[in-house]
């Protein structure tokens, strides 16, 4: 039997309104959360292209909860005026797929893809995969690989 999956969001038009998710992918679920609260009342385009200068490494995303032991980047500062952040590069390339994935069902729905605006987008844990790597003396350690659910549903704006 397979899982029937809903969104954490209530208010939904769908004549206006478009949505994608990403179910159990293989990123952190930190990192995931600190990405979308980024992107989040972006417009469409904006975030993509911001997403890919993440993954080129030309410009980070501010941690703004999960900031421990992580270094401070000036250009971050500049642009958020939070000075600590990072260069997720798996996880942002995971939400782009989500983000591309949005875009065209909006496209299919109709809607016009220059006006979409991010309504809502959260990252949410899943499972974690359990592993073990044996030690010595006949000892383990247990490795644990999260996995994460993410949601987008972006809203068609006036020009």
């Amino acid at each position: 039997m397979m899982p029937e999956w809903g969104y954490s969001t209530l208010e939904y038009d769908p004549d206006k309104m478009a949505r994608a998710s990403g179910r159990d992918l293989r990123i952190s679920p930190k990192e995931a959360r600190e990405i979308c609260n980024a992107i989040r009342h972006m417009r469409l385009d904006d975030a993509i292209e911001y997403l890919k200068r993440v993954i080129d490494k030309k410009e980070g995303v501010p941690y703004r909860k999960f900031k421990s032991n992580v270094p401070h980047h000036s250009e971050i500062a500049n642009r958020f005026g939070i000075p600590s952040g990072r260069y997720p590069v798996k996880a942002c390339s995971e939400i782009l797929k989500v983000l591309e994935n949005a875009k065209a069902n909006a496209e299919n729905k109709g809607l016009d893809i220059e006006s979409l605006r991010i309504r809502h987008a959260c990252a949410q844990a899943a499972m974690k995969i359990r592993n073990y790597i044996p030690r010595a003396f006949g000892r383990a350690t247990p490795f644990f690989h999260p996995l994460t659910h993410i949601e987008i549903v972006v809203e068609e704006v006036g020009a």
